[in-house]
């Protein structure tokens, strides 16, 4: 009986320490707090902002390209020059080019001295016409006359009836025959115009194709078009060019803008007409927002920045810049500064400092809207309280930290 109940007992106490054991937490792993950061939640005002890295670009870009297959002769500029909008960039050659134009010039100089044969000889036949109508006229002007008296002299019975009746009958078939005249000029005139419409606008046609090619020949000589410095100019001379080729790349340095990449999670908050900051690292630039990107382009959306204040110097197209972009004012809510890790509207856990200093606790805590620098506390925080915002996934398993 004495063994059996030593069996038991030390069962019972083995028993009983195991599920001590079980049931304690880990040590508490000691941290250095000099190498965390630690912010107290606050209550007020908080500014809303989104950031993101960017250049700055031209405002005004002239792309210049080869308007036909041509070879590069001569390139007299190079880039990081100043351009004026008659600047000679480089000249080429295409012999093709110079006889269609030449072919052209032909063409139309033909088309023209067509439509002057044809207009003579319409006139010439207008002018027969209207003396044949100027002639039955006259004759049947004559006809009436002598209507006019033969009706007289009969009713004085001077002359026969029949006298009489064949005048005006001879009256009425001159005038049947002036008015088919008139009408026979008039489908002639009508007929003329519409031959010369369709002359003239062979004409029209041949002017066309020759401007045309007279430009594609001007064009060989390629120019900077507008005031600004030659950025690139990806072709040398001797070398052969597809039409539609680039040949030169023309900005205006002076008037600049930034284009910054603006993470996606933020973007669906940007908006045209935002205010905004650019921070060129030799002084800081304020502008507002002038395009939003309608695409995603590797999980950043592009933002264009109107730049509204004087550039600094230095200021040059391709600088790399920071800008902040201010979304909204919040007026009176619960706000710490950003951890780093969480998104917005989600929840996390944050490491809660006690109030003497010595220990954090882990606590759930619902994150609202953020900003570059702050997030709103939607639950789990209250004013004062005092949360570890630096990365503590090296004490993930762990509900408690020493600080030291």
């Amino acid at each position: 009986m004495r063994r059996t109940f030593v069996i038991v007992a030390i069962a019972t106490v083995a028993v009983l320490v195991s599920l001590g054991l079980s049931k304690l937490e880990p040590a508490a792993p000691t941290v250095q707090k000099e190498t965390l950061y630690i912010d107290s939640v606050k209550r007020g005002p908080m500014l809303r902002s989104v950031r993101g890295p960017g250049t700055l670009v031209p405002v005004d870009i002239l792309v210049i390209s080869a308007p036909v297959d041509a070879r590069i002769e001569r390139i007299p500029a190079l880039p990081g020059v100043k351009v004026t909008p008659d600047t000679v960039l480089m000249e080429m050659s295409d012999p093709q080019a110079q006889q269609n134009a030449l072919e052209a010039q032909s063409q139309l100089k033909g088309a023209e001295a067509d439509y002057d044969n044809l207009k003579a000889q319409l006139d010439s036949q207008l002018l027969t016409q209207q003396g044949q109508v100027t002639a039955a006229q006259s004759a049947n002007d004559q006809a009436k006359l002598q209507y006019e008296a033969d009706a007289k002299l009969f009713k004085d019975a001077l002359i026969p009836e029949i006298t009489q009746k064949l005048s005006a009958l001879k009256s009425e078939q001159l005038g049947k025959q002036a008015k088919i005249e008139v009408e026979r000029y008039e489908k002639s005139k009508r007929s003329a115009e519409a031959q010369l419409a369709a002359q003239r606008a062979r004409v029209e046609q041949m002017r066309a194709l020759y401007e045309l090619r007279e430009h594609q020949v001007n064009s060989l000589t390629v120019r900077a078009g507008i005031p600004g410095v030659l950025q690139e100019l990806p072709v040398q001379a001797g070398q052969r060019v597809a039409a539609g080729t680039l040949l030169a790349r023309v900005a205006r340095p002076e008037r600049l803008k930034a284009q910054l990449q603006i993470p996606e999670v933020l973007a669906k908050d940007v908006k045209v007409g935002q205010r905004a900051t650019i921070d060129t690292r030799n002084g800081v630039i304020d502008g507002h927002v002038s395009r939003v990107a309608p695409s995603v382009q590797d999980g950043t959306v592009l933002v264009d920045v109107a730049l509204d204040g004087a550039l600094p110097e230095g200021a040059r197209p391709d600088l790399s810049v920071d800008g902040t972009i201010e979304i909204e004012k919040l007026p009176d809510v619960l706000y710490v500064g950003r951890p780093s890790y969480g998104q917005p509207n989600s929840k996390v856990e944050l490491f809660k400092v006690s109030e003497d200093g010595k220990t954090a606790v882990r606590v759930p805590v619902q994150l609202g809207r953020m900003s570059v620098s702050t997030v709103e506390i939607v639950s789990g925080l209250k004013t004062g309280d005092k949360v570890i915002l630096s990365d503590t996934s090296a004490q993930d398993g762990y509900n408690k930290i020493r600080l030291n």
